[in-house]
């Protein structure tokens, strides 16, 4: 084990809300959409295609880390994790992989650690909008009369 110096992920993570913001190792964030990237999921780069790896290839490039994926020409990199969780979800399959996969995780941008690493965010801003709209849909209120309509057992005015 070697002594002393810097290790991957030592010292606290990032943060995008740090009272200090003139330290040149913070640099940029990426704000990616909440809503996830828009479209088809990218042609299947590797030779072959389960099942299993369709449906987490189609999902996964739904996410809002595909943005950047796709701006970065990951697509064999994203196969590779698709292939390798496929495997891994399976029984007894190494353990090795799942440390594999949980790597790729991170690279990819799919934890959170490996968001900060990225220096990643999801806007969260436009998430609460999103939320807010939906909840603020009114239903169809019933009216002031018809929620008064049933009082001790009687319904409009008429006793059961």
């Amino acid at each position: 084990m070697p002594s002393g110096g810097a290790r991957v992920r030592s010292g606290p993570p990032p943060d995008p809300n740090a009272l200090r913001r003139d330290r040149r190792s913070d640099g940029e964030w990426t704000v990616l959409p909440a809503e996830g990237r828009a479209g088809d999921p990218p042609a299947w780069p590797l030779v072959g295609q389960s099942k299993r790896e369709a449906e987490l290839w189609t999902l996964l490039w739904r996410r809002p880390q595909a943005v950047e994926w796709e701006r970065l020409h990951q697509t064999v990199e994203v196969a590779l994790y698709v292939r390798n969780l496929s495997v891994a979800e399976l029984p007894g399959s190494p353990v090795a992989l799942g440390t594999l996969v949980r790597q790729q995780a991170d690279a990819l941008g799919l934890t959170i650690p490996g968001m900060r690493s990225l220096r990643w965010r999801i806007d969260e801003l436009a998430e609460q909008k999103r939320r807010a709209v939906a909840k603020a849909a009114p239903a169809a209120r019933p009216s002031a009369r018809d929620r008064f309509r049933v009082i001790d057992g009687v319904i409009d005015g008429s006793a059961e």
